[in-house]
């Protein structure tokens, strides 16, 4: 097989966007704010920028303490409806606080109790929805947890499975997030923002 010849349309290269440090370093300056005024976790926080596509990591673990994220992953989010584990939504998500609505709600939550889950590592932990956007989210049943059909790695330009308005990690991802999230003294915010 011939090698394509460099700048012809065989070579075509796709470069992939790039993630807005600046949008993400506001959200952690008011993201520290909040965990300080409602005596949430201040050592670290998770942010998910769903205006990213989902085929780049846009789930950051962010240090409070040093000030940057430390580890980021893929999340998926809702299918609405859009076949579920396909990747149709992956550039334009739209979102909603609606039972049955099959989509991800934007919004801060309290990350909660964690419980068995059928899915991927089989743990999950509860999401409290702390905003109008997202105020329905324990009855919806929208928890975080992981899935084996997540990737480790970055996709783009396919995107990530959609499933039905959780936000969803690889199960490797999952297996370094847990014990982080275990065994903080006090309750973690994961903000879930466009």
């Amino acid at each position: 097989m011939k090698k394509p010849i460099s700048g012809s349309k065989d070579s075509l290269v796709i470069s992939k966007p790039k993630i807005d440090s600046s949008k993400t370093n506001q959200k952690a300056k008011e993201a520290l704010q909040f965990c300080k005024a409602k005596n949430f976790n201040t050592d670290f926080c998770i942010l998910i920028d769903m205006s990213q596509h989902s085929g780049l990591k846009r789930f950051f673990i962010y240090d409070f303490k040093k000030d940057e994220i430390t580890n980021e992953y893929l999340v998926g989010h809702g299918c609405g409806n859009s076949s579920w584990s396909a990747d149709y939504t992956k550039e334009n998500p739209s979102f909603s606080n609606e039972d049955n609505s099959h989509l991800s709600s934007l919004g801060k939550y309290k990350i909660g109790a964690r419980g068995y889950s059928n899915w991927g590592v089989n743990i999950k932990y509860l999401m409290h929805g702390l905003e109008e956007t997202n105020s329905n989210a324990l009855k919806r049943i929208i928890v975080f947890h992981s899935w084996e059909m997540m990737s480790d790695d970055e996709v783009y330009p396919k995107g990530s499975p959609e499933g039905w308005g959780c936000p969803t990690v690889s199960n490797k991802a999952f297996k370094e997030i847990d014990p982080v999230l275990k065994n903080s003294k006090k309750p973690v915010l994961m903000w879930i923002y466009n």
